[in-house]
C-alpha cells in the first residue's frame, strides 16, 4: 500500500476548497461575439480576490491574455503598472485592439462582456458585493500560495498555459507560474468552449492544465509535475 503524502493532499485540498467557494464561476463558456486580433494583457497575481474575479471574466469568454505575474516583491512586471496606470494596483488590463486600459475588477469585467461578449455580465461577476466576498473566502484557502516572489530567470519565448479559472489543478499552476513571475500566455478551454477542439488536436486529450514551454520543447499535464518543472527550470538561488 502507498503511503499518504500529506503534503500533496492538503495542496489538492485546499485548491479545491478555493474553488468551492466561486463555484463553476470562470467554468462554462459565454457568448463571444468576436476574438481580439491582438491578445490582452493581464497583469495580475493569483491569490489576488480582484485578480480572480477579472480572471473568472476571461475564462468563461474563453479569452486568451498575455499573463504578467505581479507577486508581492516583484521587480519585473509591477513598475510598468505604476508607470502606465499611475499606481500599483491589480488587476490591470490592456486592450491593444482598442487602446483601452484599466484597473478595477468590476470594471474590467464589464468591459470584456461589452466588446467580446454579448454585452450581460453574468450575475457572480455583476453582483460586486458578493463577487468580492466570495472571491475573498477563496483566496483565504492558499493565501500564501501565488502571492510572493520567487527569484527567477525570464523566459525568453512566452510560455503557454491551457487551463479554465475553477480547475484546483489548474490553480496550482498558475501559482507557480506567478510567484516565479513567468509571462505566459493563458489559453482559457472551459467547459463548451469553441476552443476545446483545436486544443485536443493539440495535446491529444482534453485534460488540463497543460504546460507548453517553446524555450525548452517541454509539453505536459499534471499540476505537480508542471510545478515541479517550473521550479527546476526557472527558479534560481537554490529554490
Amino acid at each position: 500500500m502507498r503511503p499518504v503524502d500529506f503534503t500533496r493532499f492538503w495542496d489538492l485540498t485546499t485548491a479545491t476548497a478555493a474553488s468551492a467557494a466561486r463555484p463553476n464561476f470562470g467554468n462554462v463558456h459565454f457568448k463571444r461575439t468576436k476574438t481580439p486580433e491582438q491578445p490582452l494583457e493581464l497583469y495580475e497575481f493569483e491569490v489576488c480576490p480582484y485578480c480572480r474575479i477579472a480572471r473568472e471574466a476571461l475564462s468563461a469568454l474563453s479569452l486568451d491574455p498575455i499573463i504578467y505575474p505581479c507577486p508581492k516583491g516583484s521587480g519585473r512586471f509591477r513598475e510598468k503598472v505604476k508607470q502606465e496606470g499611475g499606481r500599483y494596483q491589480f488587476p490591470y488590463l490592456v486592450d491593444p485592439n482598442t487602446g483601452v486600459s484599466m484597473y478595477e475588477s468590476a470594471d474590467i469585467a464589464d468591459y470584456l462582456f461589452r466588446q467580446y461578449g454579448d454585452g450581460q455580465t453574468p450575475w457572480f461577476l455583476r453582483q460586486r458585493g458578493f463577487a468580492v466576498s466570495t472571491s475573498m473566502l477563496a483566496s483565504g484557502f492558499r493565501p500564501q500560495r501565488g502571492r510572493r516572489a520567487v527569484p527567477s530567470r525570464e523566459p525568453e519565448k512566452l510560455l503557454e498555459l491551457y487551463s479554465y479559472e475553477g480547475s484546483p489543478f489548474c490553480r496550482i499552476a498558475r501559482e507557480a507560474l506567478c510567484e516565479l513571475e513567468l509571462p505566459h500566455q493563458l489559453r482559457n478551454v472551459p467547459r463548451r468552449s469553441p476552443d476545446r477542439d483545436a486544443f485536443v488536436s493539440i495535446s491529444g486529450k482534453m485534460q488540463v492544465p497543460y504546460l507548453l514551454d517553446p524555450n525548452t520543447g517541454a509539453q505536459m499535464f499534471e499540476s505537480e509535475a508542471i510545478r515541479r518543472y517550473l521550479y527546476e527550470t526557472y527558479a534560481t538561488n537554490g529554490h
